[in-house]
């Protein structure tokens, strides 16, 4: 969204509040689930002038960022979609993408290749 756009009305059905959930995991991806740990969350909803019902949820206590979560989830329904990914969620991916490929980079800097070599039985 465009920080110099007007905020579209809305009313809150769930003020953003902080909370936890329990995170799973699994052993090697594919085993049993087993619980791994808390962690905190901040939610919220609302609905658009329009109708629309958008949800967010986010890690950590972050109140602001749960509502425009919520906001651009409620707006990803409507008829501005199309601008709404092109403004928010398209830049937001190629950021995590380079986030991504950073980490990848550096950790590939540290790799070791192992080579095996056939000793020749003279």
């Amino acid at each position: 969204m465009d920080a110099a756009a007007p905020t579209p009305a809305f009313e809150m059905l769930r003020t953003p509040e902080i909370g936890t959930i329990m995170v799973q995991g699994r052993a090697s991806g594919t085993g049993a689930a087993f619980n791994l740990g808390e962690m905190t969350v901040t939610r919220c909803s609302l609905r658009l002038a329009s109708g629309e019902v958008g949800h967010g949820y986010v890690q950590g206590r972050r109140k602001t960022c749960a509502q425009v979560a919520a906001l651009v989830d409620a707006l990803m329904q409507g008829p501005d979609a199309a601008r709404i990914d092109a403004a928010v969620i398209a830049p937001l991916a190629a950021e995590a993408e380079a986030r991504r490929d950073t980490r990848a980079a550096k950790a590939a800097a540290t790799r070791v290749e192992f080579t095996t070599l056939v000793r020749g039985e003279d």
